[in-house]
């Protein structure tokens, strides 16, 4: 039974709602406005302005994450995670680490699928690893912390990733295949 206009946002949301958000903040303003009119336009500057600078890279960060999902298809990068990948196999798995998307909880039966058909433990947890790294939040973290303290946090993250994905290779080494 559908309930509902019938047009519906994804996540089967209906579309009405979806503005139900920014129009509670404009109302709120509005109250605040008509209370206070200089705290609100002191509010709203601030809003703005935090706005501009996180629009900014977030766009950047979009433009990047388009060019890579037309770029690189899931059958192209399966090889690669491979025991024998090396250096390759582990930059790979840093930028699929990074670029993934959803719950990692939802990564671990496919990872789990690709380590049954002989991908490294290395490249595994070096592609876990970086599901910390985010490009779609790097410009809330810029925002908040300034661009040298996320670039070394990014950096630090992945090469400490680097540093496990050798260290599983070396501990796994001797194991008996999966």
């Amino acid at each position: 039974m559908n309930r509902g206009s019938g047009r519906e946002a994804k996540g089967g949301r209906p579309l009405k709602r979806i503005g139900f958000f920014p129009a509670l903040v404009l109302l709120f303003y509005g109250i605040l406005y008509a209370l206070a009119p200089n705290t609100a336009l002191t509010a709203l500057r601030a809003s703005a302005n935090i706005s501009i600078a996180i629009g900014v890279p977030l766009a950047l960060v979009f433009v990047v994450m388009f060019v890579l999902n037309l770029l690189v298809r899931p059958p192209q990068i399966a090889g690669l995670f491979g025991k024998g990948a090396g250096a390759r196999g582990m930059l790979l798995s840093i930028a699929a680490g990074i670029i993934s998307m959803g719950p990692i909880f939802a990564w671990y039966p496919l990872m789990k699928k690709v380590r049954e058909e002989g991908a490294g433990e290395g490249p595994i947890a070096v592609f876990l690893y970086n599901r910390a790294v985010k490009p779609i939040l790097l410009p809330v973290m810029i925002a908040y912390f300034g661009w040298a303290y996320v670039v070394i946090v990014t950096i630090l993250t992945i090469l400490a990733s680097i540093a496990l994905g050798y260290s599983m290779n070396g501990i796994f080494r001797d194991q008996i295949p999966h």
